[in-house]
């Protein structure tokens, strides 16, 4: 195995915490996001692009929506704060 490919593979197990599975963790998520395949025919990028197109924009509440996954679980957290020191 090349050094980049190594780091790579550390990189992951650091991301997702699970040596085991890494690598199916990791396919799966590529094919949920990119989809134009048997079993994910529309991936989530295209179903971000195809909502931000019909309605001008996105929030990130809308985007976390569309990107979550079991491998790789998005959530949006929105705080604001207007005069005061924190």
């Amino acid at each position: 195995m090349t050094d980049t490919r190594e780091r790579r593979m550390e990189y992951l197990l650091e991301a997702t915490g699970e040596k085991s599975k890494v690598l199916d963790r990791a396919a799966e998520f590529y094919l949920q996001m990119r989809g134009d395949t048997a079993a994910v025919p529309n991936g989530a990028f295209v179903d971000l692009m195809e909502k931000a197109e019909q309605q001008g924009s996105v929030t990130a509440e809308e985007i976390a929506a569309v990107l979550d996954t079991e491998e790789l679980p998005v959530k949006a957290q929105m705080s604001w704060s207007v005069g005061q020191i924190d």
